[in-house]
């Protein structure tokens, strides 16, 4: 199997490296980009992130997230213009001039092309320090008439990308206009017209978990943002782009200008809200799939990457960070584990009541309910302060699952990526019998002591009158632990050090209520 994926990948290697042959290309010398810039097209097309690796082994490659036409799985973002009355203007075939032989974050790159009219295109591509690209477009008009024209950019995708197709988070064709944020699923689009929306300020791109494409127009002129899927030589082809709706208007010996950024890298939160208030990008941190709890996950974002800088492990910090949260809840947890210590202590005489009045529903009831008023115990009591934990217990899964900053970190021991699956499968021996496992049999170490500590915690918890529901209860844990064998090694991480916390809490209450444990 491996020798057949590593040829795999030298085909495709071999594949990209024979499209970029198919244009002449200006090299791409960034801090945090590399690649090529095509003359042919004027398309940005070759990008790959110098300092995220493709997986965690030694000598990995850096992140491919641009490539070319006729290359496996082309993607690139390109910047024209609309003509209008004929108008001849660059397109992808035309060969632009360049005016250095490379683009530095310190010498902009000018494109130019002049039509048979003598009207001068040009493009001025700057990039930064880190993942943002600005491009200026120029139209000189040398001609004899009164010329008119739209500058438009796009970004285009060609074959559907494997995505994680978890509801919690969204990979595809993303914007925002007019202040909301817009997310569009590829099959949906695959199924609807053209999705277009005219806005003023805002963005419109394409979203992978971690990395992202993303289009600014001036964010105080208006433009018409468009999702576009369609089949060119019966390849499925995603499109996001936008256009100026006022046209430019432009008198012989004039010249118009229109000023765009193009982000093309990681979803890093610190960088993309820096973006955002120096270029005035309207509400450019929901690139990140914060989600409807936004409010609780972005701040919670920024208490766990405080731990991680102060910690320096992710593992740690995220063991910190559940501590804190569980100390913020302690009051009311207390006030949840002591309703529940009183039901448990209940139960005895419950059964005894079942026994007596189980042919009787009606009567078991309320012989149920007087009991609970003889002893002061609310059955609901134990429920509404678990109910007031869960948009933060989901926050804090939302901030672990979507964030770049825990991709390839560490833990100790056997967790060299908190992003991945636990990598110790018990059915393979830990590695040391070779033999291939259905994926839902794949279940490592942490995922079986997430399971266990869940089952401890059902052991402390009263159980259900039903004794089918009893049952069900009890195979909770075991459906989890599998659940669980496929989710991010710090999830699961984080879910375990919570039921721990969560059972020391509860032990200690019901060891001073005199509840027994069992």
């Amino acid at each position: 199997t491996s020798g057949a994926s590593v040829s795999g990948a030298a085909s495709l290697a071999a594949n990209r490296a024979a499209a970029l042959k198919l244009s002449p290309r200006i090299p791409v010398n960034g801090t945090r980009l590399g690649g090529t810039i095509a003359l042919k097209g004027g398309r940005i097309d070759d990008l790959t992130l110098l300092d995220y690796k493709a997986t965690i082994d030694e000598g990995s490659p850096s992140v491919t997230l641009l490539s070319p036409h006729r290359a496996p799985n082309p993607y690139y973002g390109q910047f024209g213009w609309v003509p209008v009355d004929n108008l001849k203007v660059p397109d992808g075939d035309t060969v632009w001039r360049a005016d250095h032989a490379s683009l530095h974050p310190s010498r902009p790159l000018t494109l130019s092309w002049d039509n048979p009219d003598g009207v001068r295109f040009i493009q001025v591509i700057e990039i930064d320090d880190n993942f943002m690209i600005t491009v200026t477009q120029r139209v000189e008009n040398n001609s004899k008439r009164p010329i008119t024209t739209h500058p438009y950019g796009r970004i285009v995708r060609t074959d559907t990308p494997t995505t994680l197709g978890f509801y919690i988070l969204h990979e595809g064709p993303i914007g925002v206009f007019n202040d909301t944020l817009k997310e569009v699923d590829y099959d949906d689009l695959v199924e609807g017209p053209v999705d277009t929306t005219n806005s003023t300020g805002g963005w419109i791109g394409i979203t992978d978990k971690y990395w992202l494409t993303a289009l600014i127009p001036e964010q105080k002129t208006p433009y018409a943002g468009s999702f576009r899927y369609s089949q060119p030589n019966k390849q499925d082809t995603y499109q996001a782009d936008f256009m100026l709706q006022a046209p430019q208007v432009i008198a012989p010996g004039a010249t118009a200008r229109a000023i765009s950024h193009f982000f093309a890298g990681a979803k890093e939160v610190h960088l993309l809200d820096k973006y955002e208030e120096q270029l005035g990008i309207a509400r450019f941190d929901l690139a990140v799939d914060f989600g409807w709890f936004y409010f609780l996950t972005k701040p919670l974002f920024f208490v766990l990457d405080y731990f991680f800088k102060m910690l320096g492990n992710f593992g740690l910090a995220i063991l910190l960070l559940t501590v804190c949260v569980k100390a913020i809840f302690f009051p009311l947890a207390n006030k949840s584990y002591k309703a529940m210590s009183k039901m448990k202590a209940l139960q005895p005489e419950m059964t005894k009541l079942r026994e007596r009045h189980g042919g009787d529903r009606q009567k078991m009831n309320q012989e149920m309910m007087a009991l609970y008023k003889r002893e002061k115990v609310n059955p609901a009591s134990g429920c509404l302060p678990v109910v007031v934990q869960i948009p933060v217990f989901f926050a804090l899964y939302k901030v672990m699952f979507v964030t770049i900053e825990m991709r390839h970190q560490p833990f100790f021991g056997w967790i060299h990526d908190l992003s991945a699956p636990d990598p110790m499968y018990v059915l393979t021996l830990f590695d040391m019998v070779p033999w291939d496992i259905p994926k839902f049999l794949m279940i490592g170490i942490w995922p079986i002591f997430m399971g266990a500590s869940m089952y401890f915690q059902q052991l402390l918890n009263p159980q259900p009158a039903d004794p089918v529901q009893a049952k069900i209860f009890l195979f909770m844990p075991l459906f989890f632990t599998f659940l669980l064998g496929s989710f991010p090694a710090g999830l699961v991480i984080y879910w375990t050090w919570n039921n721990i916390l969560s059972v020391s809490q509860q032990w200690v209450i019901m060891k001073r209520m005199g509840v027994p444990i069992r």
